[in-house]
């Protein structure tokens, strides 16, 4: 939903124009299929990193409020429309790690997690969606 409202916003303009933020709250499942690191917060990012490809000026970002994001040191990951091209740069495929589970390998080459370190708060988990 996150995605497609982006991508709304890029083509028509609705439900709000640009520039827009859209924010959520609240915490994501995952299905592990797979037996890499990450979490909730980063497979949510990396899943919404294939959708926004090539849309210039969106950026998104899923953030927990505790400073962890499952069992990493990362409380998130941030991706934007070029995320998918630079991981291709350095021979990486989006989709192999999203099937493994394992978002936070393909994040780290990449320098786009987000690391706050422990904020003793777990309020929920807040994704803030940017379209310029």
């Amino acid at each position: 939903m996150h995605t497609a409202l982006a991508k709304e916003i890029h083509a028509t303009g609705n439900p709000i124009p640009p520039p827009a933020c859209l924010i959520s709250g609240g915490e994501t499942t995952v299905t592990l299929r797979g037996t890499g690191l990450g979490g909730r917060n980063q497979e949510f990012v990396l899943a919404s990193a294939l959708e926004i490809a090539g849309l210039a000026s969106t950026v998104i970002l899923s953030c927990g409020t505790d400073g962890t994001d499952g069992p990493t040191d990362a409380a998130d990951a941030i991706a934007d429309g070029h995320t998918v091209h630079r991981a291709a740069k350095l021979g990486m495929h989006p989709e192999k790690y999203l099937s493994k589970n394992d978002s936070y390998h393909f994040f780290e080459p990449l320098d786009d997690l987000v690391k706050t370190g422990l904020t003793n708060t777990n309020v929920m988990d807040v994704r803030l969606v940017l379209v310029g």
